[in-house]
C-alpha cells in the first residue's frame, strides 16, 4: 500500500511540476516571452486545440461553400442544373405525348376512320391541361342507383354460373331424409340428410382426398377433389377411412355418419360441393331419397 501511495504521489509530483518556456532573441540572449507550463497543462492545452480543429472542419464542411472542394461532394450549381434538366426533360415528354396524340388523330382522318371535322387540337390536349384536384370523382345519384341495383341483381349470380359449369350426375354418398336444405341466402352452403350412426360415407365421383381431419365445430371432415375443379366436402363423421393424399373411386367408402362437432344436432351428413370456389346446390345433382 505504502508503495502504490509512493507512484501515485511521485506521478502527480511529475505531472504538477512547474517549468518555463522562455524566448530569448538570439543575437542578445534578451527574454522576450515566457510561460510557466506543467505537463498537466500542456495536456489539456493539445486535447483542447484538437476538439476545437475538428469541431472547425466538421462546420466549415458542413455549412459553408468549401465541401465543394472535397472529392466526393457535388456543388449546389450542379444540383441545380440537374433539377433544371429534369424538369425539363419532363416537359419535353409531355409535349411529345401530345403531338403523338394528335398525329395519331390526323393519320385516323387520313385513313378514313375519323371525319376532319371532329378533329381539333385544342379539345385533344385539353385533359391534359386539366387539374385533377379540381374534378370531382364522386359518384353522382343516377350512378349510386344503377351500382345498388346491379348489385341486388348479380348477388347470386355467382351460384348460378357455377351450377351451371357442372352438368353431370353424381353418385349419392348416403340415402336419407334431408332435414336442412341448400340456402344461399342464408349462408348454408350444404344439404343436411339424417341418416342412422355409422351409416358408410361413400365418394359422390372419382378423386383424392386432400383433407382429412378433426375439427372443434365440424368433428371428422374429409374433402375430396375431382375433376373439372369440383370439391365435395362430408362434415360431422364418426371416423374417417381415408387420409389425405389417398385416392378414391366413385362410390368407395370415405368415412361413418356421425354427431361428432359442436354444431352438430344429431347423426347426420353435412354436404357441400363447390365448383371454382363457388357453392352449388347438392340437390341440383343428386337424389337423396331412399
Amino acid at each position: 500500500m505504502a508503495k502504490e501511495n509512493r507512484k501515485k504521489r511521485q506521478l502527480k509530483k511529475k505531472l504538477l511540476h512547474k517549468y518555463r518556456l522562455v524566448i530569448l532573441n538570439e543575437d542578445t540572449f534578451e527574454e522576450r516571452i515566457s510561460f510557466k507550463l506543467t505537463r498537466l497543462n500542456v495536456f489539456v492545452l493539445v486535447t483542447f486545440s484538437a476538439i476545437m480543429l475538428i469541431v472547425l472542419t466538421t462546420f466549415l464542411i458542413a455549412f459553408t461553400s468549401l465541401r465543394e472542394y472535397i472529392p466526393g461532394y457535388s456543388s449546389t450549381a450542379l444540383k441545380q442544373k440537374a433539377i433544371h434538366l429534369n424538369e425539363k426533360i419532363d416537359s419535353l415528354e409531355q409535349i411529345a405525348r401530345r403531338d403523338s396524340i394528335y398525329l395519331k388523330s390526323i393519320r385516323d382522318v387520313l385513313t378514313g376512320e375519323v371525319k376532319s371535322k371532329s378533329i381539333n387540337k385544342d379539345s385533344l390536349f385539353k385533359s391534359f391541361e386539366a387539374d385533377p384536384d379540381q374534378v370531382s370523382l364522386a359518384p353522382n345519384k343516377q350512378d349510386s342507383l344503377l351500382r345498388e341495383e346491379v348489385a341486388q341483381e348479380d348477388k347470386y349470380n355467382l351460384f348460378e354460373t357455377a351450377t351451371s359449369k357442372v352438368n353431370f350426375k353424381l353418385f349419392p354418398p348416403v340415402k336419407g331424409e334431408v332435414s336442412q336444405k341448400y340456402n344461399a341466402k342464408e349462408k348454408h352452403f350444404a344439404v343436411d340428410v339424417v341418416v342412422p350412426k355409422d351409416t358408410p360415407v361413400k365418394a359422390t365421383a372419382d378423386g383424392m382426398v386432400i383433407f382429412a381431419e378433426w375439427t372443434a365445430e365440424t368433428g371428422y371432415v374429409i374433402i375430396i377433389e375431382h375433376s373439372n375443379n369440383l370439391i365435395s366436402v362430408y362434415k360431422h363423421n364418426a371416423s374417417l377411412t381415408k387420409q389425405q393424399g389417398d385416392l378414391v373411386r366413385v362410390g368407395e367408402v370415405v368415412a361413418k355418419v356421425g354427431n361428432t362437432g359442436e354444431l352438430t344436432t344429431g347423426p347426420h351428413l353435412h354436404f357441400e360441393l363447390w365448383s371454382e370456389g363457388y357453392s352449388i346446390d347438392p340437390e341440383s345433382f343428386i337424389d337423396f331419397k331412399p
